[in-house]
């Protein structure tokens, strides 16, 4: 009988722990409050998404564990601030009442810094990962290292101080929904982390360089022999996760509307939290993981703010617990 029970109740268990997070706060919150402070968490939980996604997709395909990812992550949000500045003194797009020109600023800003960070995920990739692939001991150290020459190139070029994120006029400010307040920006992050997910998704399952990558996972050698330069493909899989760190960072800079040299290693911890609960090389996992980091963060940060931190430990801690390969172990 235990047997036959246990599998059953270990599939639904992790389903029963989302529901909980996302409906038992509201015995204890203001509804309207409520509806508030779950916005703010799906925000934060489809941002996290972007950060860990690309470190997800690095180590899942890869086998790399990239803690310089945080850096990169930084070098994004801080190439955000330096394209919007430049675009918005050319232009003027930023502070325009036009919705419409506001986007395209903001987005322009997005590339940017996804294009010049995958560059630099490329250098770093050539010149500091290729050397120690299948080592993690090896990975771990000189990955730690770029991460502090990353971080030390930010204080050079951008200077040791914190910076005050620009943000589009139409970005700022809340809209009032039948007596709700909810703020412009979490609903525009949550919609672009959405569209984000479907074009991973559909790149990895439904395209011919999707196959390849899965397949040189699997079997290196027999891709090499069909006439694949795997770790061309291997470098591209490393330079998406770098832009996917960069546009995370533009965008999380924009929700919290400031930057500094070391933000990249305060995330990378939710990253590594995230990632892990979705289940390594997984985007459904990255996404589900992220939004149940991002709600019960928001919850408990909210009525017990000392305890924030300490629920996305104890819910990893529960989730291993359940399915010790994390929740999307297949790479979905």
């Amino acid at each position: 009988m235990r047997a036959i029970v246990n599998p059953r109740w270990r599939s639904w268990l992790p389903k029963f722990v989302v529901i909980a997070i996302f409906l038992s706060p509201i015995l204890l919150i203001n509804p309207k409050t409520y509806i508030t402070i779950t916005i703010s968490g799906l925000a934060m939980g489809m941002l996290l998404f972007l950060v860990s996604s690309g470190f997800s997709l690095i180590f899942g395909f890869l086998s790399v564990l990239n803690l310089a990812h945080g850096a990169l992550f930084a070098w994004g949000a801080y190439i955000g601030f330096t394209s919007f500045t430049l675009i918005n003194q050319w232009t003027g797009w930023g502070g325009s009442n036009s919705i419409f020109l506001n986007i395209i600023i903001f987005l322009l800003t997005l590339i940017v810094a996804g294009l010049l960070v995958a560059l630099l995920g490329i250098i770093t990739e050539r010149l500091v990962i290729r050397p120690v692939y299948g080592s993690h001991l090896f990975q771990i150290f000189i990955t730690v290292g770029a991460m502090i020459v990353l971080e030390e190139l930010i204080r050079i070029v951008w200077g040791p101080n914190d910076e005050v994120m620009p943000v589009p006029i139409n970005f700022m400010g809340s809209w009032d929904l039948f007596d709700v307040v909810v703020s412009k920006y979490p609903l525009i992050a949550i919609v672009i982390g959405l569209i984000l997910y479907f074009i991973i998704f559909t790149i990895l399952r439904k395209t011919k360089i999707g196959t390849i990558v899965r397949a040189g996972v699997e079997n290196p050698e027999m891709v090499q022999v069909m006439g694949h330069n795997i770790y061309r493909y291997f470098t591209g899989v490393f330079a998406a996760g770098s832009a996917l760190a960069a546009i995370g960072g533009g965008m999380w800079a924009t929700f919290v509307k400031s930057i500094h040299p070391a933000m990249g290693g305060e995330v990378i911890v939710f990253a590594l939290i995230v990632a892990i609960i979705g289940g390594l090389g997984s985007m459904t996992g990255s996404v589900v993981g992220a939004l149940m980091v991002g709600l019960s963060y928001n919850y408990v940060a909210y009525l017990i703010p000392k305890a924030a931190l300490g629920i996305t430990m104890l819910l990893l801690v529960i989730i291993l617990s359940i399915r010790p390969t994390g929740l999307f172990p297949e790479g979905t």
